[in-house]
C-alpha cells in the first residue's frame, strides 16, 4: 500500500473504501476496494477529504482489511448464523434462528487484547431471528499476515460464538405448599410459569398441587419423569424454613443437585438439578410468583435449548444479577444477568 496525491492517482487500483458521510442523510462508501481512479473522480475524492490517497501495492507479507474481517469471521461463525457481505473492513453476523446465543468469552477477550484486531458483540442470551450477533474488523487498512496466523491459534479449533435453538418441551409441574393444598389461598404460582413456557411453545403437560410431604414430592417428580416429561419444575418450599421440603424431595429423587443457591435477586433461593439422563429438575422460590423478571428468565434460555446451566454459569450471572425492576421492563435487552 502507497500514500499518493489525489491528484496523482488516475489509473491506480484503490486499496479500501472511501466513505462519504453526511449527517443524517448518509454514510456510505463511494468508491469501493479495486476501483481503478478516473479523472472524474479525483474532485469527488477531494470533496470526501482525500487530498491523499492510499493505492495497492503488492506486499506478500500483508493483508488487506477486508481478508482479515474475514479471517475473524471465520473464527466467530458457529452454527445458525450466517455473514453480511464484507463492506469497509467489517462483517456482521446474522442469528438464522430464535435461540441462545452463547460466547467463549475468554477466548474473546484474548483476541481483543491483541493489537490491531477487534470483535465487539451483543451480549449472550436470547436473540430472535435477524437479530445482529457481531461484527469483526481490523484497526489498519492492511494487517501483517503473521498477526492473523497468531489470532487463529489464539482462537483454536471451535468457533468461539453460536446460537443454540429452542426446543419444544414438555413440563412436568409440582406446586408445593400447605397453604396451597388445603385451600387456604389460591394457587397464582402455576399461571405464571405456564405462561412462561407458553413463550418458548412449551407446554406443561402435567401438574399436580401437594402439602409439604417431602416424600409425596419425590414420588410425583419421579412419577413424571416415568411418564415422558422433558423438565420437573418445583414451586414453593425453597426457603431455609424447617417445613419447607421441596430441596429435600429433589435430592431424594435421584437428582444430581448443581447448585442450591445463586448470586441473583431476584431469585437467590434458586436449585438446579439434572437426572442422569441430562433432564432437568427445576425448584423455583416464591419470588417467581410475583416479580416480574427473576433468575428464572435467566435460565430458561439454557433450559429450553438443552444447555446444561453448571456452576460457572450461575457464578456469572453475579455481575448485573441485580434486576432493577424498571417500569418499562426491556429484558432480555438490558443489564439483567449482565
Amino acid at each position: 500500500m502507497k500514500l499518493i496525491k489525489t491528484e496523482e492517482a488516475v489509473g491506480q487500483v484503490l486499496c479500501h473504501d472511501i466513505t462519504q458521510i453526511i449527517k443524517g442523510v448518509t454514510k456510505d462508501a463511494v468508491f469501493r476496494k479495486g476501483h481503478i481512479i478516473t479523472e472524474e473522480d479525483i474532485p469527488i475524492l477531494l470533496r470526501v477529504g482525500k487530498d491523499q490517497i492510499y493505492i495497492w501495492e503488492n506486499d506478500e507479507t500483508k493483508m488487506h482489511e477486508n481478508e482479515a474481517a474475514d479471517v475473524l469471521r471465520e473464527i466467530c461463525q458457529g452454527m445458525n448464523m450466517h455473514p453480511t457481505a464484507v463492506k469497509e473492513g467489517k462483517i456482521e453476523l446474522i442469528a438464522d434462528c430464535d435461540g441462545l446465543f452463547t460466547i467463549d468469552s475468554k477466548t474473546l477477550k484474548n483476541i481483543n487484547s491483541l493489537d490491531e484486531i477487534m470483535i465487539a458483540t451483543r451480549r449472550k442470551g436470547i436473540v430472535k431471528k435477524g437479530d445482529k450477533l457481531l461484527g469483526t474488523r481490523v484497526i489498519p487498512l492492511v494487517i501483517d499476515k503473521e498477526k492473523m496466523e497468531t489470532c487463529k491459534k489464539v482462537a483454536g479449533d471451535k468457533p468461539i460464538t453460536n446460537v443454540i435453538p429452542f426446543k419444544k418441551k414438555k413440563i412436568g409441574l409440582i406446586t408445593t405448599g400447605n397453604e396451597v393444598y388445603y385451600g387456604r389461598i389460591q394457587d397464582t404460582f402455576s399461571p405464571v410459569i405456564k405462561e412462561k413456557f407458553k413463550e418458548y411453545d412449551s407446554e406443561v403437560v402435567s401438574h399436580i398441587v401437594l402439602n409439604d410431604d417431602h416424600e409425596k414430592i419425590t414420588r410425583a417428580i419421579q412419577s413424571m419423569l416415568d411418564e415422558g416429561v422433558d423438565m420437573v419444575v418445583c414451586t414453593g418450599g425453597m426457603s431455609v424454613d424447617p417445613d419447607d421440603k421441596t430441596p429435600l424431595a429433589i435430592k431424594n429423587s435421584g437428582a444430581n443437585i448443581i447448585s442450591y443457591g445463586a448470586p441473583v435477586l431476584p431469585g437467590a433461593m434458586f436449585l438446579v438439578s439434572y437426572m442422569d439422563d441430562g433432564r432437568p429438575v427445576i425448584g423455583l422460590p416464591g419470588c417467581v410468583m410475583y416479580a416480574r423478571r427473576t433468575i428464572f428468565d435467566l435460565c430458561l434460555p439454557y433450559l429450553m435449548s438443552d444447555t446444561p446451566i453448571t456452576k460457572d454459569i450461575l457464578v456469572n450471572f453475579g455481575e448485573g444479577g441485580l434486576c432493577l425492576n424498571c417500569k418499562n421492563c426491556v429484558f432480555p435487552h438490558c443489564g439483567f444477568g449482565g
